[in-house]
């Protein structure tokens, strides 16, 4: 190579190693605000760790922040890479005690909303939001298993917020979501008599029970129905609702005596209508979920013991179609609006 081209050559690659592949947006608005960019590689401080990821998920909230439904002050100025859940290598340990190369997962912070997020082909952590990924796991089965958080949803609220006791009936609308899923898995892993979700459509419903699951169909019954049929009438002791909407007050009528609703998302809307006599005559406790009500030690001890669940493949999320990261716009439209079955991932 004649010395001009091989200068101009080290000069291009000098460059790409100082910059990455990042998805960012500058505004609030729909999908089409997504736009892949060059930017620079994040340099760790003063005790911050440099990933560089392989598999990153995408979840509810990437859509709430990047609508500007958040409250003002939240996020932070933009440009804003989403994205709360990945997968990725060690590539700087900095003085975090990790070795280079360990494999980890993204576990806790605020990334995607108050700092760069995982859409992106490096991101810069706390140490404390890093967690080693068993050898047992690959990058795929991790990344699924953080999308949407809805294991780590379903275990901490039913260990730390419902009171859940073996035996008890669980009720985890959304056959095709992530707290669906993963309420139905975690629940009967818990010991649950009954685990049961619900589907919008027929085909779902098939999907939800070729997987294994308590399925009722809304399209040939009601909740209220569905749930009497596969309680023998007793109803529910916890609910996790992951749905709202139209669903909320009907998961309430649903409810034994002294059941537990568990108000964890609203993929089917905000508001909801209930009876206030479902709350009274059956001494309902309703809970709010948010991270924030656990510690990180709560939350790694719970994600370290879901990793050695899908290892010993006593658990199993689900994928529904892994995107290249220049389509993240196609799949977080795919996510809100394509109905997916199991978790929507970028490949990275």
């Amino acid at each position: 190579m004649p010395p001009k081209r091989r200068a101009h050559s080290q000069i291009t690659h000098a460059r790409k190693a100082m910059t990455m592949r990042a998805i960012q947006y500058d505004r609030f608005g729909d999908y089409d605000v997504l736009h892949l960019t060059d930017t620079p590689k994040p340099a760790p401080h003063g005790g911050q760790v440099l990933v560089r990821l392989t598999v990153a998920g995408t979840h509810p909230l990437d859509n709430t922040v990047r609508s500007g439904e958040l409250p003002p002050g939240v996020v932070k100025p933009f440009p804003l890479t989403p994205g709360s859940v990945g997968v990725g290598t060690v590539e700087d340990p900095g003085d975090s005690g990790l070795a280079a190369g360990t494999r980890v997962m993204i576990s806790g912070g605020r990334y995607g909303i108050d700092a760069d997020g995982t859409w992106a082909e490096y991101i810069v952590t706390d140490r404390s939001h890093l967690l080693p990924v068993i050898n047992e796991v690959d990058d795929t089965a991790a990344a699924a298993l953080s999308a949407g958080a809805g294991y780590l949803t379903a275990y901490l609220a039913l260990t730390e917020l419902a009171g859940f006791e073996a035996g008890q009936r669980v009720l985890a609308p959304g056959s095709g979501g992530a707290v669906g899923q993963g309420g139905v898995e975690i629940a009967r892993h818990l010991g649950a008599s009954v685990a049961i979700t619900t589907a919008t459509s027929t085909a779902k419903a098939e999907l939800g029970r070729a997987a294994g699951y308590d399925v009722i169909d809304l399209t040939r019954e009601s909740l209220k129905d569905g749930v009497a049929r596969l309680t023998d009438g007793k109803g529910v002791d916890v609910v996790l609702d992951g749905v709202a909407g139209p669903i909320t007050g009907q998961a309430l009528g649903a409810l034994s005596r002294g059941g537990t609703l568990v108000s964890i998302g609203y993929s089917a809307g905000m508001h909801a209508d209930i009876n206030v006599t479902d709350l009274i005559w059956k001494a309902a406790h309703v809970h709010g979920f948010q991270f924030a009500l656990f510690t990180q030690e709560q939350i790694d001890r719970t994600n370290a013991t879901l990793l050695d669940l899908v290892a010993r493949k006593e658990i199993t999320p689900l994928v529904d179609r892994v995107f290249p990261l220049e389509q993240a716009a196609q799949a977080q439209r795919h996510l809100i609006e394509g109905g997916p079955f199991g978790r929507v991932l970028l490949s990275l």
